[in-house]
């Protein structure tokens, strides 16, 4: 069994592929390899499309096994368990490039399986798995026009890093990875700390240079072990069953797509096609016209007339010029218990947000067995409830899309969060009320908006908007005309060929996402998307400060307010307590929640004044030592021959010596004093070994010497 390797160094290390040792039963597998990352990726295609199927079933699953890291799994049953959100985002990451390379009409089923065998916690195996799924496919007999090449580029202190370990990211101000072809892209996604549009350009055309590399590994590989692919599929559909749909429809057609409501123009179309289907099926009979072909037919004219009003006509759907965005609406403190709302409203898509602030401890936790971030003290949650379309369907968990849609939202608002500074743990609930493009972008908007409303010291208010593209080709497959569209509504990114979301401040990029239906796209065009993507961020901005233009000058009144204490750190155990016994009874008497981290500094929350100043009193008196001098009243812990100890603060205690206990002879300590008791006492002196010497007598007549000082005053 000898296995076929190829490897090409990609910034720091080297990239190496294999086929021809592992899962060789199915079309076709590789194990890439990065450090001591290693990723085995295997692709398995349906020998024949199942019947009736009008859509080709792309399946991709990518996991991450405890064992790679040398690691059990968490929980009873030390097995992993469903997807984690970085296994699913790696899985939509994968997807999306591989889609548009496979022959139109193979409709067989194909699924893509990818496993990480080995985590050295150092380089993210999500690039390798995606490189590996290209590999994958060219060694196999599937027919599918690779290579990709993948990589990931940062940029730690303005210079930027390909492939970046997991202690670089942490220092970068970019996270981007980067998909592409021999001479186009075809992907990106990630987030950065406000880049500027021109380093954002040339971060785009640096990632394409270094994926040339990967991509020439890849043909290589092909060349020496590749199978032979199978046979693209040939649509069968009659053009005479073409031209007939096409004449019944012709000028009703473009009247209904004239509609501008979006239901009212769904339900024109519709009802159209339900009046023409039957005279295909009356001319062309059942078995030509059947209901997957007209289907198909219409589908493809709809199309059509859609891409030739852009492209001929210069006539979007809902009659907007190409760079117009859509009325703009925005509100906040909509709901009166949450620690901060906001709608926000784009045409036909409206998103209403609300922020939680929460301590530290409801920060997320989760298992990273291939190395990297272990805990999130920012979560967006977005949800896509049936009726925002207006129809009905599943109601369950949230899936792919919406946590794909989520995780775009969240990077590109977390940039703009002073985390280090802000002790909180922050959660924004983003519920999409109505949808018609981009809901994302507006998840965006109105999580910025409900932060600011709740408060939060957000550095600089976040907007986003949507790029379509609508292409025309020539027979080289060249791009011969071409029309970006601002602010693309559901249609326009369902029957044209790009979604590109770019989220960001007044400042800079803070959120990237591109959807190809291509095979490819020219960086130039690009260059293009992004500066109308910056008019429009502009625009939706000023709209959004109209509302409200910067963060809330004080905590929402139901949000916990905090204060912070630093003690000693070696005075911890004191403060918590034997068994957590003295921090247990801190929290039940006062009603806060206090968190205690390891270099001293006590976070307390509390929603009651009077509890977090009672907390306050308690911790700094842990904190605080016994003074030479001063009064104290404290409580006697212990009854001696010699004397009694009396606590004066929490967990810190003297001697009063009988002697010291009244101002006259005392036979017996508890003659004067019993355990439990209340008492003032003065510190008289504290020893070389920190023995605290305690006097009731010199309280006592301190304190009568400050009652007679009072009457004289009378």
């Amino acid at each position: 069994m000898t296995p076929t390797t190829v490897k090409a160094q990609i910034g720091a290390e080297f990239l190496q592929i294999e086929t021809g040792k592992l899962a060789k039963q199915a079309n076709g597998s590789v194990l890439v390899r990065l450090g001591e990352t290693v990723v085995l990726v295997a692709v398995i295609a349906a020998e024949k499309p199942r019947p009736g199927l009008d859509f080709f079933p792309l399946m991709v699953d990518y996991r991450e096994k405890a064992a790679a890291a040398g690691r059990f799994p968490g929980g009873y049953f030390k097995r992993e368990g469903r997807p984690t959100e970085k296994e699913i985002l790696t899985c939509r990451m994968t997807d999306r490039p591989l889609r548009p390379l496979f022959p139109k009409g193979w409709i067989n089923e194909v699924q893509v399986q990818s496993i990480v065998l080995s985590a050295d916690g150092a380089n993210d195996p999500d690039v390798l798995s995606m490189v590996g799924a290209s590999a994958a496919l060219m060694v196999s007999n599937v027919p599918w026009n690779g290579p990709i090449g993948v990589v990931r580029l940062g940029r730690v202190e303005g210079k930027f890093v390909v492939n970046p370990t997991h202690e670089e990211r942490a220092k970068s101000d970019l996270d981007m990875i980067y998909v592409g072809t021999e001479n186009d892209m075809l992907m990106f996604e990630g987030s950065a700390s406000e880049i500027s549009d021109e380093d954002f350009n040339t971060a785009l055309k640096l990632a394409h240079g270094y994926c040339q590399p990967v991509i020439a590994i890849q043909k290589e590989l092909a060349d020496k072990v590749g199978k032979p692919k199978l046979p693209a599929p040939q649509t069968s559909i009659p053009e005479e069953l073409v031209q007939e749909a096409k004449t019944l429809l012709d000028e009703r057609l473009s009247s209904a797509l004239a509609i501008h409501g979006k239901k009212d123009r769904e339900k024109a179309c519709s009802e159209l096609f339900e009046e023409t289907a039957p005279k295909l099926v009356e001319k062309f009979g059942e078995t030509v016209a059947t209901d997957q072909v007209v289907s198909e037919v219409f589908g493809k004219i709809q199309k059509e007339k859609i891409r030739s009003g852009i492209l001929t006509e210069s006539k979007r759907l809902d009659g907007r010029g190409f760079d117009d965005i859509r009325p703009l609406y925005s509100e906040v403190g909509l709901f009166p218990r949450t620690h901060g709302s906001s709608l926000f409203t784009r045409g036909e898509t409206q998103a209403a947000a609300m922020t939680t602030l929460g301590t530290t401890e409801d920060a997320q936790e989760f298992d990273a067995y291939t190395g990297g971030v272990t805990e999130k003290q920012f979560i967006l949650h977005y949800n896509f409830p049936n009726f925002s379309v207006g129809e009905t369907g599943r109601i369950g968990p949230p899936g792919r899309r919406e946590i794909g849609h989520g995780a775009l939202a969240e990077r590109s608002i977390e940039p703009m969060l002073p985390l280090e500074d802000f002790p909180y743990a922050i959660r924004i609930t983003c519920e999409i009320l109505e949808s018609n493009g981009s809901s994302s972008m507006a998840s965006v908007c109105s999580g910025s908006l409900a932060l600011m409303d709740a408060g939060v010291p957000l550095i600089r208010p976040v907007a986003g908007i949507s790029i379509g593209l609508c292409t025309e080709q020539d027979q080289e497959g060249r791009i011969s005309n071409y029309k970006l569209l601002s602010d693309i509504i559901g249609w326009e990114d369902a029957f044209c060929d790009m979604d590109c979301k770019i989220a960001g401040t007044e400042r800079g990029i803070t959120g990237f996402q591109l959807d190809l239906k291509l095979d490819g796209l020219p960086l130039s065009i690009m260059t293009e998307a992004i500066e109308k993507a910056h008019q429009g961020r502009m625009l939706i901005l000023k709209n959004m400060n109209q509302t409200l233009a910067e963060p809330r000058a004080e905590l929402n009144k139901y949000a916990p307010r905090i204060f912070t204490v630093k003690i000693d750190p070696e005075k911890i155990g004191m403060l918590i307590g034997p068994g957590g016994k003295n921090i247990k009874r801190i929290v039940e008497e006062t009603g806060c929640e206090i968190n205690i981290e390891d270099d001293g500094t006590v976070n307390i929350y509390s929603v009651n004044e009077e509890g977090m100043g009672r907390a306050r009193h308690e911790i700094e008196a842990v904190a605080a030592e016994i003074e030479v001098g001063k009064v104290y009243r404290g409580k006697v812990v212990s009854i001696k021959d010699f004397g009694c100890f009396v606590e004066v603060l929490p967990g810190k205690d003297g001697l009063c010596h009988i002697s010291e206990l009244a101002n006259f002879r005392v036979k017996q300590t508890d003659d004067i004093v019993k355990h439990g008791d209340e008492i003032w006492v003065k510190c008289i002196g504290v020893d070389d070994k920190g023995r605290v010497r305690l006097s009731r007598k010199a309280a006592m007549a301190e304190r009568d010497k400050m009652l007679n000082a009072e009457k004289d005053a009378d």
